[in-house]
């Protein structure tokens, strides 16, 4: 059995394109160790990407047969990637708590800016900039800053609120944010929040996703490279993950990730191990 593993995957019950067991061969034919499903999770309104509610059932008995048809090959884990709202919508609510999942990763896609939780209500963080760009101009009045600020706001509402394992993308607001003109990583109105997000992120121990799903394309991970010293001078716990929606791309940007984080000091990645977690070697 190899060594690598993903966590954060996605397939046709939400914005894969392609069904459960066909990522599981590709993890199998690349020698994976444990392999993780988190589908996005159910929202109060139905979007492209997310899965419905009433395919929630279905999805965690489809994780569970693969469990049982590759015991010996392949650790599969059940898991949802669960959007951040605010304090009404989050992992910590009953409804999630309830799920027999093996961990849950939270993650910010959209900043809500009115009532009630509804997707015109909400300003997407992801997709494509021109989208973000018009947000920007109609609810933050042009300015970028706000918006990392919404953003940081709401990330450290996230930790507060628990229910999670995982930080997913822990600043993704990079990715779509650094077109616009005024944006600037080292200002201090972005460099502070983000440093005290790290700060609190360790305080209460949650491992820190090192998404890698657009090394390969563009160059970057979430979070930024440049922010894995500041990961491993707060101790935090990583993990690298793919972030996959094709089944080829499972392994996506891991070996040049987890090279980039030796770099920076890492010598293991915290992951699941017959069920429990532990530090795994680079």
């Amino acid at each position: 059995m190899g060594k690598n593993s993903n966590f954060h995957s996605h397939c046709t019950f939400c914005d894969g394109r392609s069904h459960p067991e066909d990522f599981v061969k590709f993890a199998t034919a690349r020698k994976f160790r444990a392999y993780g499903f988190s589908s996005h999770s159910p929202l109060p309104f139905e979007t492209f990407w997310n899965m419905p509610k009433d395919d929630l059932p279905e999805y965690i008995a489809e994780i569970n047969r693969l469990k049982d048809k590759y015991a010996g090959i392949l650790e599969i884990y059940l898991g949802l990637e669960i959007d951040y709202l605010d304090k009404t919508y989050n992992a910590s609510i009953a409804y999630f708590r309830s799920m027999p999942l093996d961990y849950r990763i939270s993650s910010i896609h959209f900043l809500p800016w009115a009532e009630p939780l509804l997707e015109e209500n909400m300003v997407c963080i992801d997709g494509c900039y021109g989208d973000l760009e018009k947000r920007i101009d109609d609810h933050y009045g042009g300015s970028v800053r706000r918006l990392a600020e919404h953003f940081f706001e709401s990330s450290m509402n996230m930790v507060e609120a628990g229910g999670f394992d995982i930080v997913g993308h822990v600043d993704k607001i990079y990715m779509n944010g650094n077109r616009h003109p005024d944006f600037d990583m080292q200002a201090g109105w972005y460099r502070k929040p983000y440093l005290d997000l790290l700060d609190f992120i360790a305080e209460k121990g949650l491992i820190v996703e090192v998404n890698s799903k657009n090394k390969t394309k563009k160059g970057e991970t979430y979070p930024h490279i440049a922010s894995y010293k500041e990961l491993k001078r707060r101790n935090i716990p990583v993990m690298v993950n793919s972030d996959c929606h094709y089944p080829d791309l499972v392994n996506d940007g891991r070996e040049e990730t987890l090279a980039l984080l030796k770099t920076a000091g890492y010598r293991t990645t915290r992951e699941l191990v017959g069920g429990a977690w532990d530090d795994v070697e680079i």
